[in-house]
């Protein structure tokens, strides 16, 4: 990782690739990760870490399943929301957002359950973001 600022507003504009995080930095065991997103992800569920989403531009909606039932949150620009683990959970942008997640390092993006994968949505532990 670099030792030089990350602007996050260069680290988005350096690619085009929806669902598909950049990790910016990491952080010990965790990667700083940044994505655009629009339309539906997938019920996904990670089972052995929480997922922190931070909404850098535009609104991003979490439909949640929990042990209560189904429910759905709604980010807009500059709102933090953490997923616990093993909460079901659907990411969703009508209009498009850019976001922020911080994982553990390797953590894949569609987690340890999901649904079937759309071929919109790439399946990875986040991308090298060129020059970091």
């Amino acid at each position: 990782m670099s030792e030089q600022p990350a602007r996050l507003a260069d680290a988005l504009s350096a690619f085009d690739q929806l669902w598909s995080p950049r990790i910016v930095t990491r952080v010990n065991d965790y990667d700083v990760r940044v994505a655009k997103v629009q339309g539906e992800f997938v019920w996904h569920t990670h089972d052995d870490t929480d997922e922190f989403f931070l909404v850098v531009d535009g609104e991003l909606q979490i439909a949640l399943r929990e042990p209560d039932g189904e429910r759905t949150v709604t980010l807009p620009r500059g709102a933090v929301f953490v997923v616990a683990k093993g909460i079901e959970h659907k990411p969703i942008s009508r209009d498009g957002a850019s976001i922020m997640l911080f994982e553990p390092t390797g953590t894949v993006n569609v987690g340890d359950r999901h649904d079937d994968v759309p071929d919109h949505v790439d399946v990875t532990s986040g991308h090298d973001l060129p020059g970091r």
